[in-house]
């Protein structure tokens, strides 16, 4: 058979496969149920009692108030709100270096590949083949050469092809199945990205402020140890007693046996902060904000419940999971109905590579092929009632995903709000015990009051300060939470 007759047969294969192709394309329907998505919740609001307008903390740079924007929704790059370009150079570090992201990005690059795949099979497929063998037929069989030769050599080339309409639609559900997989993956990567930048976000706060507590233990060390040098001082002139600098003693131990123990947390806050930034604690040069650096945003977005279905990674991802589960039922059921599959075939064979394709050596062939699934013992039908379960189970799973959602934006407006009456608190008593000190120490330089009454003062003093300290972390913290609870901008992010 010439070249030219190969492709002349198969342009009839073509013609007689072709509007099979274009009836299983345009004429199926797909069986099993249309996925829709669950409806936007009603909820106007997350919390029982109105909030109040804004979250009020106190005067100053550390009670900024907090104002709520209404039905705002959250930027990708929410960590801007913070308005420290340092912290901006680690989160851009973390988002290009992070392993984690990396293997984002791959499963999602591969979640894509296998989409396509499924999609190749939409299409007809063809292969050609070529198949030289050898071969020796008995002598008492007649020989199947022109020749009468028993001893040969067959050289047979061929083009294949095959192509299985969807009838009913199994195919599309299983291209439906790939792709919310690849919407899964999409969305995992979204989360991975906030959980990434929240975690960041958070232990640079953490650093932060250890770093402000440390130094505020280490102050109260150095009180300790002026006024056991002064204890001791007043000792060798007679005016106090073995007691006195005994009681001094032990209290400089134990705000020294305190700072160990602060240290070892902030090294390994430190260690924190550099392997999220995608960086061995060794090799990392990033500069670090001070709790100073860290504005607190005074616009706090509060995005509208319907949003929030729809903005959140963890609820996306759990919406595409149904839709994954949903396809799975059509493709249980086509697995129940008829499977038709067209084949058509053309070549050529002859003695010797030379003669293939000449007058007389070719050969062609056109099937069809119908299968329809008789008994199984019952297994397909199983099969189907464990997608119609497995689709229960994704759908409660969802609502379950957008209850936690809903609880986890009501806790933080609440934990934001007593942030705020919590700072007031400590910045009254901050200043309270200042106030104090600044007394006592008035009174001993009078001659009014002892060193022991001024240490007291000052330790309280500096213990307010710590606690100041950790409730405007804490405030910072918190607001950090409700950007990542709000869901930080991901679905939308890069």
């Amino acid at each position: 058979m010439k070249p030219a007759r190969l492709l002349a047969a198969c342009s009839i294969a073509g013609r007689l496969i072709l509007p099979g192709v274009l009836a299983g394309a345009l004429g199926a329907c797909a069986v099993g149920p249309d996925f829709v998505a669950p409806a936007a919740p009603s909820d106007t609001g997350y919390t029982a009692q109105p909030l109040p307008a804004a979250a009020v903390g106190g005067p100053g740079p550390t009670g900024t108030a907090q104002y709520w924007v209404p039905a705002q929704t959250v930027e990708p790059d929410w960590w801007k709100a913070f308005a420290s370009p340092r912290l901006d150079a680690l989160l851009a570090a973390a988002l290009a270096d992070s392993p984690d992201l990396q293997s984002a990005d791959a499963a999602l690059r591969a979640a894509g590949e296998l989409a396509a795949a499924q999609r190749g099979a939409f299409a007809p497929s063809a292969s050609l083949e070529f198949l030289p063998t050898r071969q020796r037929v008995a002598s008492t069989l007649s020989s199947p050469t022109a020749s009468g030769a028993n001893l040969y050599t067959l050289h047979t080339a061929q083009l294949s092809v095959a192509y299985a309409p969807d009838v009913f639609g199994g195919q599309r559900r299983q291209s439906e199945s790939a792709q919310a997989q690849v919407d899964t993956a999409r969305l995992q990567r979204a989360a991975a990205r906030l959980t990434l930048a929240s975690n960041l976000v958070n232990a640079v706060i953490n650093q932060a402020a250890l770093e402000e507590q440390l130094a505020a233990d280490r102050a109260i060390v150095q009180a300790a140890q002026a006024c056991l040098d002064a204890m001791r001082a007043a000792r060798r002139a007679g005016q106090a007693g073995a007691a006195d600098v005994a009681a001094q003693e032990a209290l400089l131990a134990q705000a020294q046996a305190a700072l160990p123990a602060l240290e070892r947390q902030l090294a390994q806050q430190r260690d924190l902060v550099a392997a999220l930034a995608g960086r061995t604690p060794a090799t990392d040069r990033l500069p670090r904000p001070s709790l100073d650096d860290l504005q607190l945003p005074a616009r706090l977005p509060l995005t509208l419940p319907a949003r929030l279905v729809e903005q959140r990674p963890d609820i996306q991802a759990a919406q595409a999971q149904m839709r994954a589960a949903s396809a799975q039922i059509g493709i249980a059921q086509a697995a129940r109905l008829p499977n038709i599959a067209l084949s058509a075939a053309i070549g050529s064979a002859a003695l010797t590579p030379g003669t293939l394709f000449q007058s007389g050596g070719g050969f062609w062939s056109i099937g069809a092929d119908l299968v329809q699934p008789l008994f199984q013992g019952g297994a397909l039908r199983h099969r189907q009632r464990a997608a119609e379960a497995s689709y229960e189970e994704a759908a409660a799973q969802y609502r379950l995903v957008v209850l936690g959602a809903f609880q986890n934006v009501a806790d933080v407006l609440y934990a934001i709000d007593a942030d705020a009456r919590g700072l007031q608190a400590a910045l009254a008593a901050q200043q309270a015990t200042q106030r104090a000190l600044a007394i006592a120490q008035a009174q001993w330089r009078a001659g009014q009051l002892g060193h022991p009454a001024v240490w007291q003062a000052e330790q309280a003093w500096q213990q307010a300060r710590v606690a100041l300290i950790q409730a405007r972390a804490s405030r910072l913290s918190d607001t950090v939470a409700l950007f990542q609870a709000l869901g930080g901008g991901a679905v939308a992010a890069p």
